[in-house]
């Protein structure tokens, strides 16, 4: 927000209106950035609650959201108005008829998804923009933002894009070339780039098949030998790297992985996706790129500035930039194995501590890979992997039931931690996540010192000394 409110000023002057992506919907922003009159936004943003004021504000403030997205906003009245005093009410600002918008679906599409419909409608979309909307819905699958529900929902509208591409790709000559680009849907394994890995690394270091196997466990590492037998595939094979495997056993690999897992109780290692092809060599799947340009964004290899890495997260998705990309996904596995590392850790030294309303978790100073996870997305998936993991493996049903908190070092030098809490895990789950107003209420009642930097309001930043009033706080107003 900090960097957000800089550029701000320094624009203004030049610019009236401005368009806000993934950032902007769940603060006051008007508030927040004090814009003169003539100033306007557009907000395409999947972060929720949508604040009110935004929602009826509309002469600044423009969302860009379907029309059928309940916002799950009181009516204009409700809010407003003063009970003594009905002046309020022609403020001009006032919604059509003031009610509450009707039905209690909570959908909303994912700013990616949102451009590329609005490319489509103006007959302005292209098989790049389809692939970049794609590679948008499967991050906030990846990164636990949406229900599985609602991904499955998505990824057959976007098929039917799909479809209408390659059809009117079909007459055109460069259909074949070599640098032509292919959009294929794909019923593919829920292994983490196992196709730029081994299969024995992607069965080791993706969140479905550890939890299900508790890899962290001797009888875990035992039961993932018996799978790999009862697939009948010779280990120096499931070993090297993928693209060295002989063609003979990848061919159907796919489904002897499925067979051996149904028997297993895996029933659900095959997702609906989609895979890319950049000519006739190189085949990516939108997890994969997924993992690739996050690893990017938030790399720690070299001290570099976030814009920096912005930049080479952009390049990765450019077709012309394939280097890049691998790159990416060096990075991604990296850190994967860093976050299945530190999951095995916290669950055998029972790093995870019930707290009454919630599980808490918290990374110490010297925890290998642990500068890693003061970026939010890393710790967002670490957070995720976790709490599944630590599901997967307690008997206790109650502690099944809680969300988690987790906190890890953020900056030596000006003695902080990065907080962070995720909804439960629970395949009802909506995804919903509180945290952000808890957050504020208890740093609030307590005068810790944070900072509520993030777009998203449930990752706040806090100093390490007020960790512990902070907590005790965050029981109370929980509980």
């Amino acid at each position: 927000w900090q960097d957000l409110g800089t550029a701000f000023l320094e624009h203004k002057e030049q610019f009236k209106y401005f368009v806000l992506i993934n950032c902007g919907a769940n603060v006051d922003l008007l508030e927040m950035l004090q814009p003169d009159d003539d100033s306007v936004f557009f907000i395409c943003d999947t972060h929720r609650p949508v604040d009110v004021v935004n929602v009826y504000n509309d002469s600044q403030i423009k969302l860009l959201i379907k029309q059928d997205d309940d916002l799950g906003v009181p009516s204009y009245d409700d809010i407003f108005r003063d009970e003594e005093d009905e002046e309020g009410a022609d403020s001009g600002n006032e919604s059509e008829d003031g009610t509450e918008p009707s039905g209690k679906r909570r959908r909303f599409d994912e700013a990616a998804v949102m451009f590329f419909e609005l490319a489509w409608v103006l007959t302005k979309d292209t098989k790049d923009m389809l692939w970049w909307a794609i590679i948008g819905l499967t991050d906030q699958w990846v990164h636990d933002k949406i229900t599985h529900m609602k991904y499955v929902t998505d990824i057959a509208t976007m098929q039917r894009h799909v479809s209408r591409h390659n059809h009117r790709n079909e007459d055109e000559e460069n259909s074949l070339s070599i640098d032509c680009m292919r959009i294929s849907f794909e019923y593919d394994l829920r292994l983490t780039l196992y196709q730029h890995w081994s299969l024995y690394e992607s069965i080791c270091n993706s969140c479905y098949t550890t939890c299900h196997f508790k890899l962290w466990t001797l009888n875990g590492q035992k039961k993932l030998q018996e799978f790999l037998a009862d697939m009948g595939l010779p280990l120096k094979q499931v070993r090297q790297k993928f693209n060295s495997m002989d063609m003979t056993i990848k061919e159907n690999l796919r489904d002897v992985i499925e067979e051996s897992s149904t028997k297993y109780g895996m029933k659900d290692i095959r997702i609906q996706t989609f895979g890319v092809h950049f000519g006739f060599k190189n085949r990516f799947l939108a997890v994969d790129m997924v993992h690739a340009t996050a690893a990017l964004l938030e790399s720690t290899e070299k001290d570099e500035s976030n814009s920096d890495n912005f930049i080479k997260a952009l390049d990765s998705l450019s077709r012309s930039n394939l280097e890049r990309l691998h790159s990416g996904i060096d990075l991604a596995k990296k850190k994967l194995m860093a976050i299945q590392q530190t999951v095995a850790s916290c669950i055998c030294t029972n790093l995870i501590l019930s707290q009454g309303p919630f599980l808490y978790c918290y990374l110490m100073e010297g925890t290998p890979d642990v500068k890693l996870f003061s970026r939010p997305m890393a710790l967002t998936l670490l957070c995720k992997y976790l709490l599944k993991a630590f599901v997967s493996s307690t008997r206790n049903k109650r502690c099944k039931l809680l969300p988690l908190i987790m906190a890890a070092p953020k900056d030596l030098e000006k003695g902080t931690v990065i907080v962070l809490g995720i909804p439960p895990e629970s395949e009802t789950s909506d995804k919903k996540n509180f945290f952000g107003r808890a957050f504020e209420k208890a740093a609030e009642s307590t005068s810790s010192r944070t900072l509520h930097d993030n777009f998203d309001t449930s990752i706040i930043e806090l100093k390490t000394e007020d960790r512990s009033k902070f907590l005790d706080a965050l029981i109370t107003l929980l509980s």
